[in-house]
């Protein structure tokens, strides 16, 4: 066997390890958590109480409500990373303007049990939405969370949806954040937003930032041009994907309070 020879295999061996341990261990790169528990809701929130809700596979979750003097609850799924303390600051907006707000966190976030997974994701937003009781309810998803609420859009349809960064898919986001690697053939978990989302009638916003460096604006654009009801687009100008003008900007919450008139209308 020539020296070169030797070589090409060592190599192919390092890169077939790589991919099996990207394939083993990348739940671990897209969920990035915060595992420690909130204080008590009303700790942060005044007004505000502690929930729980039980998934179809047994995990008791919990998650904090704000009621509010409208009939319009908004179900916040975040985004992959930190837990519901760090979106407080987007309910205490919301709640300004009299609307309800659920603010769930998933399995693994936040002190719940459990490990979180596309499927698993879903299953914390079923039990979340059946919680709700108000008559009007509207989705918003951040990022990650724009692909679990409109699956659950699919099997459970809201009075209207709002977007914050969304991607067309998981594996397109992916791809633009490691584009030598061969992220779509690797992904367990898909997310698949624009699909989903071209099934569903109910009004959308999608809400994005221009410079967003995680999630490029072409992937929001495009998810606003997939959807299957009627959509509008709010570009956040220079907005990076963590910048507080997407998270209690004026921009976020003059989205989420129009859609709430629209769909009391």
């Amino acid at each position: 066997m020539t020296t070169l020879t030797r070589t090409a295999l060592v190599v192919v061996a390092v890169l077939v390890l790589l991919l099996a341990l990207l394939w083993v261990f990348q739940r671990r790169l897209i969920y990035l958590p915060d595992r420690t528990a909130p204080p008590p809701a009303a700790a942060v929130l005044p007004g505000a109480r502690d929930v729980s809700f039980t998934t179809a596979d047994g995990l008791r979750l919990r998650a904090w409500y704000a009621p509010g003097t409208r009939d319009v609850t908004v179900l916040i799924a975040g985004g992959n990373a930190g837990n519901r303390q760090y979106r407080a600051p987007l309910v205490r907006a919301l709640s300004e303007h009299g609307l309800g707000v659920l603010l769930m966190d998933y399995r693994g976030y936040g002190g719940n049990p459990g490990t979180p997974t596309e499927e698993g994701l879903y299953r914390d937003a079923v039990a979340a939405r059946d919680l709700v009781e108000s008559s009007r309810v509207i989705y918003f998803g951040e990022s990650l969370g724009a692909g679990v609420v409109t699956r659950l859009a699919l099997e459970r349809p809201p009075d209207g949806l709002v977007l914050r960064s969304p991607f067309t898919d998981l594996a397109a986001a992916g791809q633009a954040n490691y584009p030598f690697l061969p992220v779509r053939p690797l992904l367990r978990d898909r997310f698949p937003v624009a699909e989903n989302l071209a099934k569903i009638r109910a009004p959308v916003v999608v809400v994005y930032g221009t410079r967003d460096t995680i999630v490029p604006p072409r992937l929001s654009r495009a998810v606003a041009e997939a959807a299957g009801g009627p959509a509008t687009t709010v570009a956040v100008a220079g907005a990076d994907h963590n910048d507080l003008a997407l998270l209690t900007g004026t921009d976020i919450v003059a989205s989420v309070v129009a859609m709430a008139d629209r769909i009391s209308h």
